[in-house]
């Protein structure tokens, strides 16, 4: 006996008996609802496998058409005769199942064993994870369908459309670059967005802060002022270490943009933004561990966790917005650089700095190769410092108690340590 051929109808053996596994439980849990088992399925993976031999053999591929036609139309009757004796009969997910285990059957043999094993454990996650999956699409609003329909189609629609060369005479303002940045910010905040609803605000500040972080440690660090002003104690540790979680990721979220689009850059940069997060994350973990061992009563003064209250991060009049303020830098750090090389990047990185980092970092990140890196990463860093201490300055203003004496301390330990670093780069 061929060896592989053996070992194909075993791969079609096991993957008949895995989906049917599923379906065997499913069966039992709620009988009558559910078509086939263990045998059904196990008995169509190798109807599917023996017939793409024989029709491999034989030369003839329409015995494969023809025995898949006959599958479809026999679990079509099925669910058929099913539906007149038990009228709430749910969908067709097991009959589906049923057809595309005899293909997969069929794909193994045909050549594609480790494609077929994959897929038949994509298709029992997708019967198993039944539950969490209907939940999640439930938690997921219109304005959530919505902006992701929006990114959808402002990454395969809008960018291709747009011109991937400069339109300026100093190089700087490329649509198709500039828009495929407001893709990559959209979709991690949008990322962030989704964390935020899938964990939701009564997991306690520290992980409102990360998830929060990813969406804007700006938004993030204001919400958490506010909401200081309405808890007795002002928050304590636990709002503290909210606020400095979400610096932290807006740290580490800066380098991975970085990275990803100037690795020569990044290695630069992890100075002065690795000193900038480990002061952050020393403090953050201090006043996390501080929170733990608060009585319940205090920690749970204010009403419980505290909340983040997060618009849809997406939106394509948010996207336009971002744009041209990223143009805007980009063009005027473009400038600088020819006409001021040090001083007047470091000028426009602090002036950026105050409204956003994102948009200088990616207009470092996206200048020539053979540009100094050690000023790049000056100038990233200095926008970080400078959005940092306009976000201490929020908390200063707007928050109350333990939470502005909690932050301040670590803002004037953060920046120092960080300021130190980009000097010795500079």
């Amino acid at each position: 006996m061929d060896l592989i051929v053996a070992r194909n109808f075993l791969i079609a053996l096991l993957i008949g008996a895995l989906v049917g596994i599923e379906r065997e439980k499913k069966k039992v849990n709620d009988p009558g609802q559910s078509f086939g088992g263990i045998r059904t399925y196990t008995l169509l993976s190798l109807l599917g496998a023996a017939t793409a031999w024989l029709s491999r053999e034989l030369g003839t591929p329409w015995l494969l058409a023809a025995v898949l036609l006959v599958v479809g139309a026999a679990v079509v009757a099925s669910y058929v005769l099913q539906t007149r004796s038990s009228p709430d009969m749910p969908g067709l997910t097991s009959e589906v199942a049923a057809v595309f285990v005899c293909v997969l059957g069929a794909l193994v043999v045909v050549g594609n064993a480790m494609l077929a094993v994959a897929l038949a454990v994509a298709t029992s996650a997708l019967l198993a994870f039944k539950q969490p999956l209907h939940g999640m699409v439930k938690r997921i609003g219109t304005d959530d369908l919505f902006a992701g329909i929006k990114l959808l189609i402002a990454s395969c629609i809008v960018l291709p459309l747009l011109p991937d060369h400069a339109l300026d005479r100093w190089g700087a303002l490329n649509p198709y670059a500039l828009w495929l940045l407001v893709i990559l910010i959209s979709a991690l905040s949008l990322a962030g967005y989704v964390a935020v609803r899938l964990l939701g605000p009564s997991r306690g500040a520290a992980v409102t802060g990360l998830a929060g972080g990813l969406v804007s440690s700006t938004a993030t660090t204001l919400s958490f002022a506010r909401q200081s002003a309405t808890q007795a104690d002002g928050g304590g540790h636990a709002l503290a270490a909210g606020v400095l979680l979400s610096w932290l990721v807006m740290a580490a979220r800066l380098l991975v943009v970085v990275a990803l689009l100037s690795p020569g850059l990044a290695s630069v940069l992890a100075a002065p933004l690795g000193v900038l997060a480990a002061t952050t994350a020393t403090f953050a973990a201090r006043h996390y561990w501080a929170s733990r061992s608060e009585a319940q009563g205090v920690a749970c003064a204010g009403g419980g966790s505290p909340g983040l209250a997060v618009r849809n991060p997406f939106s394509l009049a948010a996207a336009i917005q971002f744009g041209a303020l990223f143009a805007l830098v980009m063009l005027a750090t473009r400038l600088a650089q020819l006409h001021a090389p040090e001083v007047g990047v470091y000028l426009v990185s602090v002036l950026a700095g105050l409204v956003d980092v994102d948009a200088i970092a990616l207009s470092m990140a996206r200048m020539p190769a053979d540009a100094d890196n050690s000023v790049g990463a000056v100038a990233i860093t200095l926008a970080a410092l400078s959005n940092t201490t306009v976000k201490a300055a929020m908390v200063a203003l707007l928050g109350r108690g333990p939470l502005r004496r909690h932050t301040l301390v670590a803002a004037a330990a953060i920046v120092p340590a960080t300021a130190a670093t980009a000097w010795l780069l500079a």
